[in-house]
């Protein structure tokens, strides 16, 4: 074999080796070089999407988020806004009073002697219960007319019985059977007389009292019955009054009063802010001689929570086919200054959004509210200064 070709190829592979390693070096240099702007283009854009991040979280300008728990526990009240202007809508003082059927005066039904007191004043009591029970010699007298009234319609129901075998034995005349059949008909009226005398008077089974009982449901608001008293027929002992059955009677001048018919929509101002929808009932034809003024009753809409009989409220009666200019009237309480800017808190997802807004006029309370709201929007009417002071904090903290 020739030695100097073994070498000439030894040569050239320790050559075609040594190259190999130079690329392979500089192809690792590049990729390094290659990685690290990807590194720093990550670490550039890194913040930005945290700053995104904590926008998302902060909320959009103006945004307050509030849970349900949250807004029970400050107050907030809302009210869904619709088109009105400060002429439209009639203010009036009202008062909480009690339908005819809400209420009851319990009196006594006979002269006697009250002998048992079951109710105290505020406790409940049912339709039909017994309040009190009065010892009365009447009572006495109407059970004993009623057992006679008893015993002669068994006796003449007998002798009709009688009279009737014996006429179809043709043993006795028709007008014996006619006579024995209009003393049974006399016998029974008056013992359906006695009865029911005996249920009208409440008298007992035992024969001895009256038993004063309640015609509705609800609570004892007056007792002036004591133990032992002597009492004559028709005084009062007590009184009942159902707290779920209320209505509004607001007194308006007559001048307005002319405006309102029934069915008009209306809404009831609470203590502490919160509103109740209620519906025009009926208007007095006559004005009262000491106010001059008419009476509006007001119904309540659903069960009314909040609502004391005797209570003071405000009303605003809204007639239809009043002039409202496309304007919306709030509270003045709904409107804050927010870094110089009217605004309302509107309810939006799980929060509230502050909206800017024009004001108007003012009067009794209410403001107008030119533009930056529309109909049917859920609007804080109570409680927007607690969202002001929210917001303050949120923007100060971002």
């Amino acid at each position: 074999m020739d030695i100097s070709a073994i070498t000439s190829d030894r040569t050239k592979l320790i050559g075609g080796a040594a190259a190999i390693a130079i690329v392979a070096a500089l192809g690792g240099l590049m990729v390094g070089r290659s990685g690290e702007p990807a590194a720093e283009t990550q670490a550039t854009e890194a913040p930005a999407e945290e700053g995104e991040e904590a926008e998302e979280a902060h909320g959009p300008e103006g945004f307050v988020e509030m849970t349900p728990a949250r807004i029970a526990a400050v107050g907030i009240q809302r009210e869904t806004v619709s088109p009105g202007a400060l002429g439209a809508e009639i203010l009036a003082q009202a008062t909480v009073t009690a339908p005819p059927e809400g209420r009851s005066s319990l009196t006594a039904r006979a002269d006697g002697a009250v002998t048992r007191i079951f109710k105290r004043l505020g406790d409940s009591v049912g339709a039909g219960e017994t309040v009190a029970l009065l010892e009365s010699r009447d009572a006495a007298a109407i059970m004993a007319e009623r057992a006679s009234a008893a015993a002669r319609a068994t006796a003449t129901g007998a002798a009709l019985n009688r009279e009737r075998r014996l006429f179809n034995a043709k043993i006795t005349a028709r007008q014996d059977l006619e006579a024995a059949q209009a003393e049974a008909a006399q016998a029974q009226a008056e013992l359906r007389r006695t009865q029911a005398a005996v249920t009208a008077a409440g008298v007992t089974s035992d024969g001895r009292h009256i038993a004063v009982r309640s015609l509705i449901g609800g609570r004892i608001t007056k007792v002036d019955a004591e133990l032992g008293a002597y009492v004559s027929a028709g005084t009062e002992l007590f009184e009942v009054a159902n707290p779920r059955s209320v209505q509004i009677e607001a007194a308006v001048p007559a001048a307005e009063a002319q405006r309102i018919r029934s069915g008009d929509p209306a809404v009831i101002e609470l203590p502490g802010g919160a509103t109740l929808a209620a519906t025009v009932r009926s208007t007095t034809p006559s004005l009262n001689p000491e106010s001059r003024t008419a009476t509006i009753v007001l119904q309540p809409q659903g069960t009314p929570a909040g609502l004391v009989q005797g209570q003071g409220v405000r009303a605003r009666i809204t007639p239809r086919g009043s002039a409202t200019d496309g304007r919306i009237v709030l509270p003045e309480g709904a409107v804050q200054s927010v870094e110089g800017r009217d605004v309302v808190f509107v309810r939006q997802g799980k929060g509230f959004q502050a909206v800017p807004v024009s004001v108007g006029q003012r009067a009794g309370g209410r403001i107008e509210i030119l533009s930056g709201l529309r109909p049917g929007a859920v609007v804080v009417t109570t409680g927007a200064f607690v969202l002001k002071s929210e917001l303050g904090a949120s923007e100060a903290e971002h």
